[in-house]
């Protein structure tokens, strides 16, 4: 009962792998809000969790309905009085090539995806800054992080939600709130059609939700990208290589292709603590001494 007195929200979570991280969360002793756009999935996978003895409230809402998912924080705090969790889960799939994908769908899914995750991440945040503790998952995907066909919009919102979890696990430190992502390969309604049926079958979603307790849990890490299937765990990370000081003048761009093999040497590559890393490495590069990289201003 490692979270026994924590409040987890679960997003998404009447069916699927949603449902799998609320009994998961529920057998680890969390409270645990039930969300889902659809009230009696929702209903249902909360009498699952109360009748095996757990605690747990239903909560139908959209994620991308701002004054919605306040309410639902509202009546959480009212009724257990802190939310120390938050999954961020709901999503939907639009799957079709660029070439013949409508706007429409690649808006509906960054909006679902993205937004939906930020709403309810903002609902909850200044909850968990003034209690000192939060643990915050956002739901990437293998498509955002290394691409997949038909998937454009799709892969776009997830591998946003790694730009949203860096920053914020960046700015919620101080506070003991720590965010990370996770990367699931589960067979749910999501994936129904992609893969093969005896590939389906390695893939059921409660072999994924055991990862999750490492995410949220008191010593979870911050900044952490967990991919997770068919009981496998792997972490993934944006890397940056040592690079190679071109310098100005007319021939540069000529120098950068022709050291493009050093540039994008792999050996000695850096996982960054921080966004201006980067910076800090180019200007060092350019002769700037530490000191003077920063504005005393």
């Amino acid at each position: 009962m490692e979270l026994r007195d924590r409040t987890a929200i679960v997003t998404g979570a009447g069916g699927g792998l949603g449902r799998c991280h609320a009994l998961l969360l529920a057998s680890l002793g969390a409270r645990v809000v039930v969300n889902d756009m659809d009230g009696d999935s929702a209903t249902r996978v909360a009498s699952e969790i109360n009748a095996n003895g757990g605690e747990a409230i239903a909560f139908a809402a959209s994620v991308t309905d701002e004054a919605r998912i306040g309410e639902m924080v509202e009546h959480t705090m009212s009724a257990w009085g802190r939310i120390d969790i938050l999954v961020n889960n709901a999503g939907i799939l639009r799957d079709k090539s660029f070439a013949k994908m409508d706007l429409a769908d690649f808006r509906l899914v960054v909006d679902v995806h993205l937004m939906g995750a930020a709403i309810c991440t903002k609902a909850v945040w200044e909850i968990m800054r003034q209690q000192g503790y939060g643990r915050i998952v956002m739901t990437t995907s293998s498509s955002g992080l290394y691409g997949n066909f038909g998937q454009a919009n799709y892969g776009a919102a997830k591998m946003a939600l790694v730009g949203l979890m860096q920053t914020l696990a960046l700015e919620g430190e101080k506070y003991n709130i720590r965010v990370n992502c996770l990367a699931p390969t589960a067979a749910t309604q999501m994936t129904d059609g992609l893969l093969a049926p005896d590939a389906l079958a390695k893939l059921a979603p409660d072999l994924v939700s055991p990862g999750l307790l490492a995410l949220v849990g008191e010593k979870a890490p911050t900044r952490a990208i967990m991919c997770a299937g068919a009981g496998h765990f792997a972490c993934a990370n944006v890397t940056l290589t040592p690079g190679v000081q071109i310098g100005d003048g007319e021939n540069a761009p000529a120098r950068v292709v022709a050291q493009w093999d050093q540039i994008s040497d792999r050996q000695g590559e850096i996982v960054p603590g921080y966004g201006f890393t980067q910076a800090e490495r180019e200007l060092a590069g350019a002769g700037a001494e530490p000191e003077t990289l920063f504005s005393k201003a």
